[in-house]
């Protein structure tokens, strides 16, 4: 039974990923990226980790999505005021999507499994305490990135939507 949930909810994931990037509309492509939070959400349930799935939906489907949206409406994306962008710029993005797309099937086929045995410490790791200690302590780098990173695009996104002024 947990195995047919499991593949049902990565069909579900995988498929809204896709829908994601494929998707025309902005604003879809924001309600598939929730749906596919939601999945995750539900794999982290299946983990029985239950803080970190409403911690997922409350952040990632609450917050995130909510900032993501304001910044596509900021942009104002119109299909009659959008430039064609120069075929150069079309092959350099499919260029660095490939090379990226191959370095991570490359990390991936590389990436063994650690064999190692584990330790077993007698704490609860279910606890709020214990996971805002490891997030903190051990994971502070990656959770201060992740922050950055968002605040980055969210600049990014913003000095992209400012109009350009033509003095003629």
């Amino acid at each position: 039974m947990i195995t047919i949930v499991f593949y049902i909810l990565s069909a579900i994931t995988l498929g809204t990923a896709f829908l994601t990037i494929l998707s025309k509309n902005p604003i879809h492509s924001a309600i598939y990226l929730v749906l596919c939070f939601f999945s995750i959400a539900g794999h982290y349930l299946m983990f029985n980790a239950q803080f970190l799935a409403i911690v997922h939906i409350i952040v990632y489907s609450g917050a995130i999505m909510i900032l993501m949206l304001f910044t596509i409406m900021l942009m104002n994306l119109n299909k009659e005021d959008e430039r064609h962008k120069p075929i150069l710029s079309r092959i350099a993005a499919v260029v660095s999507f490939c090379l990226v797309a191959f370095v991570l099937l490359a990390t991936f086929i590389k990436a063994q499994p650690a064999l190692r045995e584990y330790k077993v410490s007698g704490q609860d790791y279910q606890s709020i305490q214990v996971l805002g200690k490891v997030l903190l302590n051990d994971y502070m780098v990656p959770f201060e990135f992740a922050s950055v990173l968002l605040l980055v695009s969210m600049i990014g996104a913003v000095l992209l939507s400012k109009k350009e002024h033509i003095n003629s």
